[in-house]
Formats: structure tokens, sequence, C-alpha cells
């Protein structure tokens, strides 16, 4: 496609773009075309050819932002320079864990398109989760994308003066606005972007009288907004990240900037922990939701030793800065990014429940009173998890604060 000012694309324009991928498409392929993008910011084109008799179908995403949110329409305007930061990230990433997200193939500046890596074969690990699957090798996985793409972006493992000079490519500031409004204020006033099941309203007036849980929010958005700590995904939930019993692969880092190692880790907690607050519902037998929740409870606990573990080791055999290496700088270290990771957790939590943009793993329940149960225990847990992050002094204290919350509603 020769350069032209930007449009969105159409069917027909996905498809022509397909067929210059010489490499993977033929000239003589049939190829077909469909929107599958589900999220609130985006078209998702993904073109593909049709079988012929002993040929496997061959695809690609082609993924493209569009100047305003999707969800809301062009009353929402938002700079198309954030499908340049997505595909830096993606590029980032792919260089420090190239088995852990899609492989790129192109990238259109003026016409602000991505094309990647078909994950058709994978299952999105929200509706995964949902079906009450497991994934044995995810914590292994997502702890090494983390230990991975956080140190080696942070002044720890990578010169500093070079690191200045990416965080100035990684302001986002659109899409930051978007974090900081969505979670860090609206969730705990009234506000037109927030989406309350009316059944919670006393929930949510809890949120907006908490004098205590607002200081602690205050202090984790004041480190969203002043600690350019590491290159984050920032966006990093279930519904962005693709599985396989065998495969874990990440997507969708358009929000990616320079912040706080925590919010990433956070992201992943959260989602675990809203997906067993949705077995409220999902699964009706009380010993096998117990035993879910243990699953994703423990997972979390995984997560967060293997990250641990890793990312001391790159620090002791990576480490670019001399000081960092005593071992009392680094426990200290490493406890602040727990503690960031629970209250961003609970921040996460918290705004899926009351915010604008909900999780199928709660709204997609038809039985209104098993949501309520399940929307009333998520915020337990999220607003526990907020309002305890900065006592945390091991990742057995953040487990049993979640334990306790699963404990301390009553559920059916």
């Amino acid at each position: 496609m020769s350069e032209s000012a930007y449009r969105p694309l159409s069917n027909d324009d996905a498809i022509a773009i397909a067929r210059d991928i010489t490499d993977l498409f033929d000239s003589n392929d049939n190829l077909l075309c469909e929107e599958i993008g589900d999220g609130n910011l985006n078209f998702v084109f993904r073109v593909y050819s049709v079988p012929e008799q002993g040929v496997p179908t061959k695809s690609i995403i082609i993924k493209q932002a569009l100047p305003y949110a999707k969800v809301v329409g062009e009353s929402w305007p938002l700079s198309l320079d954030r499908a340049r930061i997505e595909h830096e990230a993606l590029t980032i990433q792919g260089r420090l864990v190239p088995d852990l997200v899609p492989q790129v193939y192109a990238y259109h500046k003026d016409m602000a398109y991505t094309i990647m890596e078909d994950l058709s074969d994978h299952t999105i690990m929200r509706k995964g989760l949902i079906e009450g699957n497991q994934y044995a090798a995810f914590a292994d996985h997502i702890s090494r994308f983390l230990a991975n793409t956080l140190f080696y972006t942070s002044d720890l493992g990578m010169n500093q003066q070079d690191k200045k000079r990416q965080v100035e490519r990684f302001i986002n500031p659109d899409l930051c606005k978007i974090t900081e409004d969505l979670i860090f204020d609206d969730p705990y006033t009234v506000s037109d972007n927030n989406n309350i099941n009316p059944a919670i309203m006393d929930e949510h007036e809890k949120l907006c009288q908490d004098a205590s849980l607002h200081i602690e929010v205050m202090l984790l958005r004041d480190k969203f907004l002043t600690q350019s700590q590491a290159l984050l995904h920032g966006d990093l939930h279930t519904g962005s990240i693709f599985v396989t019993e065998a495969s874990t692969k990440v997507i969708d880092p358009e929000f990616a900037y320079y912040g706080p190692m925590g919010f990433d880790i956070g992201a992943v907690f959260a989602n675990l922990l809203l997906n067993a607050a949705s077995h409220e519902h999902w699964t009706k037998d009380h010993s096998k939701r117990d035993a879910k929740r243990d699953y994703l409870i423990q997972t979390i606990k995984e997560i967060w030793n293997l990250f641990h573990d890793r990312f001391l080791q790159l620090w002791h055999s990576n480490g670019v800065d001399r000081l960092s290496f005593n071992p009392a700088y680094q426990e200290i270290y490493m406890k602040r990014v727990l503690q960031d990771a629970a209250g961003y957790a609970g921040c996460k939590v918290i705004r899926r429940v009351v915010g604008l943009s909900h999780v199928a793993d709660i709204d997609t329940i038809a039985d209104a009173a098993a949501k309520e149960r399940a929307e009333r225990l998520a915020l337990a847990i999220g607003t526990a998890m907020v309002k305890g992050n900065r006592e945390i002094q091991h990742i057995d204290e953040l487990i049993d604060i979640c334990q306790s919350a699963f404990k301390g509603v009553h559920t059916s």
C-alpha cells in the first residue's frame, strides 16, 4: 500500500496489505478478512487464506489505532502515536523474551498499524480461566516476561543515560491519562465514567467516603505519575495474554510507558483475583470452587517467588550500577516492588467492578445474585489490598490478605 494520509482501514485494505507479506502469502492465495477487535480502542483485522487440500490456513493480524477511543467514539480523541509506542514496545519485548510475544512483521507509521503473528491457535487467558482451565506453565512464563522486561529497561539493567533517552520515546500522555482517571480517580467519586451495578451502590458510597483508602490510592497514584522505574506493558490483564498448555504470549502493549514495576505485576495479580471472585457463579460446587480459588491464589505466590528470584539473578549477573549490589538495598528494593504490586492489584480490582471497563469474568454473570456476591467479594479483596499494601513484608502476607477476604465474605 502506498504512503497516504491516515484513514481507517477496510477489510479490502487489510487484504491488500497482507498480500505484501510475500514471505507468508503467495500471490495466488485466496484471502479473506474479518474485523475481530473486541477491545476499547482499535481495529483488529485477521486476514487468512482459504485452505486448499493439503495446504494449511495461513494468517496474520493487522492492528490499527483509531484517532479516538472506539468504546466511546470521536468525542474521546486519542493520539495515533500510541501505535508507534506499541510497535516499539513489542520490538523491545521481542528482543528480551522472543518466545513470549507475537512476531512482528511490519509497521506503518502514517496509517498507524502493525502487522503481527496470528495467535488463533492460542486461547485468550480470560476466557480459559472463566471456563475453569488451569495453565501449569503460566507462572513460569509470566514471571520470566516480567523479570526480563522490567530489569533490562530499568536503571539496574541498562545504561542510565540510554534509559533516559528511552523514557523520552515512551511518553504516552493520552493513554496514561486514561489510567490516571479510570484507575486512580473515578472509582472514588461520582463520575459519568463509572459503570456500577445498582445492587452495589452502597459499596461505591463506602469507596467514596473512605479517607484512609483515598490516602493509599493517592500514594500509589503519585508513584504512577512520577516514578520512571522501568518500561511497563501498562495494561497487563488476562485479556492481553494468550495461552496454551505449553505457550504464553503477551500482546497489546499500547499503554507502554515508564512507571513503577509493581503496576505490571499487580495487574496480573488483580486479574487472577477477579477470576477467583467470579467463580461465585462459574463453579457451583463449593469444594471445586475453593480448589479453583486456591489454585489462583497459589499462582500469584508462584509468580512472585519466581519473579523475585529471576530478577535478583539478573541483577547479580547483569547489573550495571555498582552500589546497587548491596544486599540490604536489594532487599528494600524488592520489598517495595511487592508492596506496590499489592496496592496496584487492589486498585485494578476496584476499577474493574465500579469503573468504566469491567471484566467478562464477572460482567457476563447472568445470575443477578451471584454477580452481586462476586462484585462485593472482589471489592473486599481490592480494598484490603490497597489499604494493606505498605505493611506487607513478604508474599505470604499478601496471600493472607486474599485468603482472609475470601473467607470473610458470605458466599452461597
